[in-house]
């Protein structure tokens, strides 16, 4: 009964002098992993088209059926991404979402990649599904979340 007493105060003595591992997390905030992966980024081009030509690869490789996509038409009169189709409605589950990145890695067009915002609690369930309104981001800003992705890799051609 003694030895488990003493094993237990030596146990409590050596983790007394060691650095807390804790962080104050709104004051301070733990450096992410280079391949974090957080919030989904829907890019629009400096010319202010969407890159999303609405092929439904990203919701085809989502393994959580969390991304619905309803593609549409461009027309002459009205164009909202450089190819035949755009993205009419865009939806992303976020309580369906997984973020496994495959979205990211089917996606021809680099039109869609994971932030690192990882901040997306909300005390409503429909906050949590994230139209285009909510996703769109311009190339620039989305390219300063992602540091390891270079412009010249995404440049249009």
């Amino acid at each position: 009964m003694v030895i488990e007493l003493l094993q237990g105060l030596w146990t409590t003595f050596k983790h007394i002098f060691k650095k807390p591992v804790t962080v104050s997390y709104p004051e301070e905030r733990v450096p992410l992993a280079p391949r974090y992966r957080g919030r989904h980024i829907l890019v629009v081009d400096e010319d202010g088209m969407e890159r999303c030509v609405g092929c439904e690869l990203c919701a085809v490789a989502c393994p959580a059926d969390a991304i619905y996509i309803e593609p549409a038409e461009n027309t002459p009169e009205e164009r909202r991404s450089h190819g035949e189709r755009y993205a009419k409605v865009y939806k992303i589950h976020m309580l369906r979402c997984i973020f496994c990145g495959y979205c990211e890695e089917a996606c021809p067009e680099d039109a869609i990649f994971m932030g690192k915002e990882y901040e997306l609690a909300s005390y409503d369930r429909s906050d949590f599904i994230y139209g285009k309104e909510k996703l769109m981001m311009s190339l620039r800003e989305a390219l300063r979340q992602r540091p390891d992705i270079s412009l010249e890799k995404i440049h249009r051609d």
